[in-house]
């Protein structure tokens, strides 16, 4: 089974790169602002959506080589993704993310805000800075959904009433729509047609919801470490997520544990058991698998390469974590 340092693998060098430039980009004026912008970039992490986009350019590319503007389109990718965790950490209370302190543990929630806030203008600016408007809207978009999909967490906290496809609009905005613009704004920059620009939007969209949902199932089956946070933590906060809405239709003493908040002592212990006792897990692990064969089926018509290659195993690895 393929790990994701071996599909990252023809990009190894580019990511190394990217991440020596993203420290000089975010310059020393704000040494505060540096200092955690620093503990973030080395902080781990896959560096997967950066790593999409590097993959795509090399795919696409007539000779295999990078364009500038395409390394820092990952760059900005990679910003906006850093920026959208600084701000996520804060809202749920995250004490660590992998391992790590997060931003907001090591100084405060104001610098963490700020943090957040800095990275998304950075990004903005060398987004402006490519000159393509097509892209600048594609990636100002992803910028909206995040906010978008952070909100409508928060509002449909608790509600039993959601149904599937308010949390797929929900996971696009948090976690496939910056797969899914990049890899199109990838396109866009050699001037590919509008046919494969929607395929390859397609692709990142579709990975990126498969991605959202094997981390829900882990949420009911996967440890602490293997999730880089604390496990079942998204029905503790009250996210209701593909193995909850499933297992509702399945088990209705669940709404009533889920409306009540979880007061009573053993009401999220009760509430586990009841999904994990349910076809849930299963259905939800077919909906991943849905979407991880989209995905892969949307960049068949890439042609042969090493790059090529890594992105049509990249569906598979998603659904690996599973197993």
């Amino acid at each position: 089974m393929a790990t994701i340092v071996k599909l990252l693998k023809p990009v190894e060098s580019d990511l190394e790169a990217l991440l020596s430039d993203l420290r000089n980009l975010i310059g020393a004026d704000h040494p505060i602002l540096q200092a955690a912008a620093e503990h973030l970039f080395s902080a781990g992490g896959k560096r997967i959506r950066p790593g999409i986009v590097l993959l795509l350019s090399r795919a696409l590319s007539p000779t295999g080589e990078l364009f500038p503007r395409h390394r820092r389109l990952a760059e900005i990718t990679e910003m906006i993704h850093t920026a959208s965790l600084v701000h996520d950490d804060v809202v749920d209370e995250a004490a660590t993310r992998r391992g790590v302190e997060t931003v907001h543990s090591r100084f405060n929630h104001r610098v963490a805000v700020l943090a957040g806030d800095f990275l998304f203008a950075q990004a903005s600016w060398h987004l402006a800075n490519l000159d393509n408007l097509e892209v600048v809207k594609l990636l100002s978009r992803v910028i909206m959904d995040l906010a978008d999909g952070e909100m409508k967490q928060g509002l449909f906290r608790y509600d039993t009433n959601q149904d599937l496809d308010t949390y797929i609009e929900k996971s696009y905005c948090k976690t496939a729509s910056l797969i899914a613009n990049s890899a199109r704004a990838t396109g866009v920059l050699i001037g590919l047609e509008e046919e494969r620009l929607v395929n390859l939007y397609r692709f990142g969209r579709q990975l990126g919801l498969a991605f959202q949902v094997v981390d829900d199932i882990l949420d009911f089956t996967g440890n602490d470490e293997q999730l880089g946070k604390p496990a079942a933590s998204d029905l503790a906060s009250g996210y209701l997520t593909a193995p909850v809405l499933y297992a509702l239709e399945e088990k209705p003493a669940l709404a009533a544990l889920i409306q009540g908040e979880f007061i009573q002592g053993n009401d999220l212990e009760q509430a586990l058991e009841l999904v994990r006792s349910s076809e849930a897990i299963d259905r939800s692990r077919m909906l991943a698998e849905k979407f991880a064969q989209e995905a892969r089926q949307s960049i068949e018509w890439l042609p042969p390469s090493e790059a090529c290659t890594a992105l049509l195993r990249m569906p598979e690895f998603v659904l690996s974590r599973l197993y």
